[in-house]
Order: C-alpha cells, then structure tokens, then sequence
C-alpha cells in the first residue's frame, strides 16, 4: 500500500493543531465558537492555496458529529448535491454537513440547487474557494452564507510546521534549507511540505540546491480580466494608486508584478493614458505626451522591450506634480447636464448662419475674449474650477468673430 503523502500525514486533526488563522480558529474565533457552542450555520472559507480551508472545514464537520458527505466541485455536479440533500432530508432529526471543496468551480443553476437546502437549514454547507466570493457565488447563495477570509500563511506559521515536518520525518534540517523553503511555499503549507518530501525521497541531504531541483516552478497568482478573479482588478488599483501617491518605487513594484504575470501591456498604457489627464492633469500638461508615447511605444515594439517604455512612463507621471481640477470639473459639469437636461445656449454663443438666424439674435452683442455670460441662464454662476489669479486678457490680433 503506497504511502499516504506527507501533506496528508500532517494534516491537522483538531483546531488546536491548526497553524494559523487565529482570527477564525483563536480562542475567540467565530469557527471555534461554532464547535465549542455545537450551533453549526452554513459559511464559506476564501483564501489563497495552502492556507488550511479544506482542513478547518473538515475538523468542523467531524468536531460536531455531524453526518458528512464530502466532495469537489470539480469532481462532481448536480446529481451528487441533490442525493445529499435527499439523504438528509430521510434523517431530519441529524445535522448533515455538506463539505464542497472548490465550490466556484459550480456553475448557477449547481449553486442555486443548494438554495432551498442551505434556507430551510436541511443540509449546513461548508464552502472552501480560492476565488473571490463576489464574482463567483450568485448572490441569492451567498446571502446565506458567512464569508471566513483565510490568510496566507506567516513565515513563523511556516517555520512551526517544517519544524513538524522533520521530526515526523526524522531528518534534520539547515537553517539555509528552511530559509529556501519558507521563502518558496510563498505562505503555501502544501507547496512547502510537497516540496520538502519531494527532496527527502530523492536526494541523500536536503539543501537549497537539492530543494531547487525538485521545486515546482510556481507561477503568479494573477487572473485575466474576465475570468472571474480579483488579482488583476487588485494589481492595477494599487499601480495606479502608487502612482497617485508619488510613490514611483511601488508603481514600479506593481507594474513589474503585471509584466511578470503576462498583462496584456496596451492595457497598462491605456490606464497611463487615463491616468495622464484625470490625475496629472494641468499640473504638467507634458504627462499626456509621456503617456501617449509609451501607449504608441507598447503597441510598435511589444513584450519584453515595451516593458521598459512603461516603466519610463510609470515613473514620470508618479513623479509629476498632480492636479484633478480638470476631471473633477468635467465630472461636476456632468452631473449638470443630467440633472437639468439641454439647457437653452444663450444667442450670443449661437452661430448665425442664415439671415433669419441673425434677425433672431443669433451671435448678437458676442465679442472675443468676453467671458462673461456664456453659461445657459441657469447656470450663470456655476463654476466648476478653483477660483485663479486673474490674469490679463489675451491680446487680440484681428476683429471679433
């Protein structure tokens, strides 16, 4: 009989032996409370990979003596959710607890066959998902279920389980072993005890080199815009919020993360575009240029060179002086057309462009440079930009139009 995997081995049995998450299994947590109270409510652990959610959802489960049915969204689909709820439903009087693994990997009407079941309390659903609940759980589901964020696991939550780890495998191991460890699970236990045993069967010794030979390369955590996930929304608003800061050392930080994981790069321009007029504005009416050239720059010469047109770019217009006076007015100036419709042009702005026209008023008393009365009557006095010095009229070199 072939070994149990050493991530299985050292998989928890109770919440005492969890490492980590103290905010949901910590003497307070609302997870131990639910086992300490024996009161179970359906709920739904989110977290990266490695961080313990299918380990707490079965301690839970098993802690109460509640009949378990477990399985995968992956492995089964809506045939295996209704027998569990039928199954339940010909023992009322027992606790059924419904451990779905992956749950996002459920398509609506999978989810929506839970809906009844989870509302009249016949089955108590036990979730674990890496994807982000909002975009993944239809809202009816998630409105019946407690959300549990899971954390990636600290460095000293890591440390404690190789700690376990070779005890229960009888090595030793260097301090320079446990450093490379540690720092490539990346807060993953899984990756880190995989990776671990991987080397203990293969190689004599354990050291970062004899690691390094039998580590997974390990891609970045970053989705797609449209398939589902947070990590590229997240990305881009601290990019484009660092930059807003002046902080140029973490715009770069950001658009190095979005190089390394693929992003399309018109995309990163695009928002350096935006970005160019609604927060460096008039402070630096060069930024647009920057911009337009580094978008022009990614769509000429692409990956990898146009990496370092984007950097020039990020840095420049984190660096600028910034000035929303002129995204501001344009937003304040739209919320009036909305609230007030097409308000009636005043005739001097009018073009007269037939006799008729003229006779009527049209582009009567205007004279060039007048900035007084150009606004519908209803707004006369509206003003959308911050009071300026005056400054002298601009001097004329021809008749008025």
């Amino acid at each position: 009989m072939q070994e149990q995997p050493l991530t299985e081995q050292m998989r928890p049995r109770s919440l005492d032996e969890v490492v980590g998450q103290e905010h949901l299994v910590g003497a307070e947590g609302p997870v131990r409370r639910m086992v300490e109270v024996g009161v179970l409510s359906s709920f739904l652990l989110w977290g990266p990979p490695g961080s313990g959610k299918t380990t707490i959802a079965r301690i839970v489960a098993h802690a109460t003596g509640a009949t378990t049915i477990s399985c995968s969204a992956v492995e089964v689909g809506k045939e295996v959710v209704r027998d569990a709820i039928a199954r339940a439903r010909q023992h009322p009087n027992q606790t059924t607890v419904l451990l779905l693994d992956e749950v996002h990997r459920f398509n609506r009407a999978q989810q929506e066959a839970l809906l009844s079941a989870v509302e009249e309390g016949t089955i108590i659903l036990i979730g674990a998902t890496t994807e982000n609940p909002s975009f993944n759980i239809v809202a009816p589901l998630l409105s019946r279920l407690h959300i549990f964020p899971t954390k990636a696991l600290e460095p000293s939550h890591l440390a404690i389980l190789l700690q376990r780890a070779a005890r229960s495998l009888s090595i030793s191991l260097s301090k320079e072993a446990r450093a490379w460890l540690i720092e490539h699970a990346r807060g993953d236990a899984r990756i880190l005890l995989s990776t671990l045993e991987a080397a203990v069967r293969l190689y004599e010794e354990v050291t970062p080199t004899t690691l390094a030979r039998v580590a997974k390369e390990r891609p970045l955590p970053y989705d797609k815009r449209g398939k589902g996930g947070d990590a590229h929304y997240d990305t881009i608003s601290a990019f484009i919020k660092s930059m807003r800061a002046g902080n140029a050392d973490a715009a770069i930080y950001y658009l190095a993360r979005m190089v390394e994981a693929g992003e399309d790069p018109l995309f990163i321009a695009r928002r350096l575009v935006i970005f160019a007029s609604e927060d460096v504005g008039l402070a630096q009416p060069t930024a647009l240029v920057v911009a337009n050239a580094a978008f022009q720059a990614c769509h000429t010469v692409g990956y990898p060179e146009c990496a370092i047109n984007l950097a020039h770019a990020t840095a420049y217009l984190a660096r600028c002086r910034k000035d929303r006076s002129a995204y501001e007015a344009l937003r304040a100036a739209q919320e009036d057309v909305r609230r007030f419709g097409a308000l009636p042009i005043p005739l001097k702005l009018r073009n007269p462009t037939t006799k008729m026209l003229q006779k009527l008023g049209y582009g009567k008393d205007y004279r060039l440079y007048d900035v007084a009365n150009l606004f519908p009557r209803r707004l006369q006095h509206r003003r959308y930009f911050p009071v300026q010095p005056s400054h002298q009229s601009p001097k004329r070199t021809g008749p008025s139009e």
